[in-house]
């Protein structure tokens, strides 16, 4: 497949997630599975209402999410990312903070997201990156 699985992927992330109206139909496959293990929420299985659901929730949430990209391989139709979330509240809009770690690998099946293998840890103040999770004025 090339990189275009890999590149699926990155643009996926890079992704205005809370403008992006059309941002689930165009990345995301409709037969979608998350299998999701968070040390706050055990294991998730997620389908393709389930994410859509997800997202909507982060919009009325939050006034903005960033995702800052550290690790992402392929291996044929497999892609692996290593990544951090970033959000700004509503109450305050002017200061960014990082709440979580992430590592996915997903299978690119059409041209879309079609089926994700997920871990998640929030940051807590044991974090060995806590630096990289510090304040951010914007």
């Amino acid at each position: 497949m090339s990189k275009k699985a890999k590149k699926i992927v990155q643009s996926f992330y890079e992704s205005d997630f809370i403008k992006n109206e059309r941002l689930i139909e165009h990345f995301i496959h409709p037969e979608l599975t998350l299998i999701w293990n968070s040390t706050t929420d055990g294991l998730s299985i997620l389908n393709f209402d389930d994410l859509n659901d997800f997202f909507d929730e982060i919009k009325r949430n939050y006034a903005d999410m960033r995702i800052e990209i550290s690790h992402l391989l392929q291996d044929d139709n497999f892609v692996t990312i290593r990544y951090k979330y970033y959000i700004t509240t509503l109450e305050n809009p002017n200061e960014e903070m990082g709440i979580a770690h992430f590592i996915a690998i997903w299978e690119v099946k059409d041209d879309k997201l079609y089926k994700g293998y997920q871990i998640s840890q929030p940051v807590t103040d044991k974090d060995d990156t806590q630096k990289s999770y510090h304040r951010v004025k914007v």
